[in-house]
């Protein structure tokens, strides 16, 4: 149960974090139009808001889906940090920064019941005869 409400606490953070971000990008369109940048982020952050939901349903093949669409936002900031792409977060920032982006999935991941852990019987319970 705690490891549940862990995943369902974690997920709901990102996916308000993302939805946020999505909102506001989609408000600032009348002051700039988007780049190629901006679209993989979106597209990104849609992804990783959508497995998470999945991941919170308890779908396992989700976390492959949030794995891989957070990779990919991180490697996009990359980007734009070693690309010297004209976007604000990248000011100031050490390139291991954006490695913290790992933390919240990494702990969902941990947390995730997985088959081969819960089948497994409980030790002294096995199939020997007795």
């Amino acid at each position: 149960m705690t490891r549940r409400l862990l995943i369902l606490v974690l997920a709901g953070l990102l996916v308000f974090h993302h939805s946020v971000m999505l909102g506001e990008a989609l408000l600032d369109l009348d002051s700039h139009p988007p780049t190629l940048f901006d679209v993989i982020q979106w597209v990104l952050r849609v992804a990783i808001a959508s497995s998470l939901l999945l991941v919170v349903w308890g779908r396992p093949r989700a976390l492959w889906g949030m794995w891989i669409s957070i990779g990919g936002l991180v490697a996009t900031q990359y980007w734009a940090h070693f690309g010297e792409l004209p976007v604000e977060f990248t000011r100031g920032r050490h390139p291991l920064s954006y490695l913290k982006g790992f933390i919240f999935p990494t702990l969902i991941t941990l947390a995730f019941p997985h088959r081969r852990l819960a089948a497994r019987p409980p030790e002294g319970q096995g199939s020997k005869a007795r």
